[in-house]
């Protein structure tokens, strides 16, 4: 006797795998984090960028699964093609079809006019540019937030490069007001999820992803944070809680114990301290 049991489509195996078996590895941290730093509050739009990688992809699939729970946000996924190849530009559209996901493609030529900027800094001119133009379509479409696919490990690779090759203490915040762009906020809803969980959950589900489709990808820049990476590996297997203590660390940071720190754009110097008698 044939089963009348439907076949489950391929975004419906991917979402069922992340409210079951990766429910405390993925959904879990992303819930706290969108509670914890208020992330989300009732009636905001969000748009979900996606980049072709991994980690938006399972940003766009948590975000689509808190939609469903909550009737009082609305959620739209936008994808910008800075430049991509034929071949990378299919994949992108192949995956978002298979997970099902709504996305809204635009094109603009960022790559190459970061490479044509490359002796000044291509990957910040090219992260400029990309952080601009997903405000602004953000905004043409009415939403207030943007939703960004940093995960945790993002966070603490990003704070020890800063501390090794830019000489500061500098953390990436879960929320970010724009500048440019009135009322508009950038999350990262999966700022406490980690790197292998994402990976583990890609490759039991079969995924495969865009990487970097730039140049300069293997550049200086990567082979900074690939560095720090494998530092941060090498340090875990005698501290294993070292990932944990550096994002705490960043929640916990006496200011009182600082040499100078920046402070809403003024630099300051313990001497004003010192010199009150503090």
């Amino acid at each position: 006797m044939e089963s009348n049991k439907r076949a489950l489509t391929k975004a419906q195996t991917v979402m069922q795998s992340i409210t079951t078996a990766y429910s405390h590895t993925l959904l879990t941290p992303f819930f706290k984090a969108i509670s914890q730093y208020r992330l989300i509050e009732q009636g905001d739009k969000i748009a979900v960028c996606l980049s072709g990688g991994k980690d938006s992809a399972l940003l766009a699939m948590l975000m689509k699964h808190l939609s469903r729970l909550r009737d009082d946000i609305e959620v739209k996924y936008i994808c910008m093609d800075p430049g991509y190849t034929k071949e990378n530009r299919q994949k992108l559209e192949e995956n978002c079809a298979a997970l099902e996901i709504p996305v809204h493609i635009f094109e603009t030529n960022v790559l190459k006019q970061s490479e044509m900027q490359s002796e000044k800094s291509p990957c910040f001119v090219c992260a400029q540019k990309r952080r601009g133009w997903l405000y602004k379509t953000a905004e043409t479409i009415g939403c207030n937030k943007i939703a960004l696919g940093h995960n945790f490990d993002d966070v603490i690779e990003t704070t020890v490069m800063g501390m090794f090759f830019g000489g500061q203490i500098q953390g990436m915040l879960p929320m970010v007001k724009s500048n440019h762009f009135q009322g508009m906020r950038l999350i990262r809803p999966i700022c406490t999820v980690r790197e292998s969980d994402i990976v583990s959950w890609a490759e039991d589900n079969d995924l495969s992803f865009l990487r970097c489709a730039c140049k300069f990808s293997q550049g200086e820049n990567a082979s900074k944070r690939a560095y720090v990476k494998q530092l941060i590996a090498q340090i875990e297997k005698d501290v294993p809680n070292v990932k944990q203590n550096i994002f705490h660390a960043l929640s916990t940071a006496d200011c009182d114990t600082l040499i100078g720190y920046k402070a809403n754009a003024v630099r300051h110097n313990f001497l004003e301290r010192f010199d009150k008698g503090r």
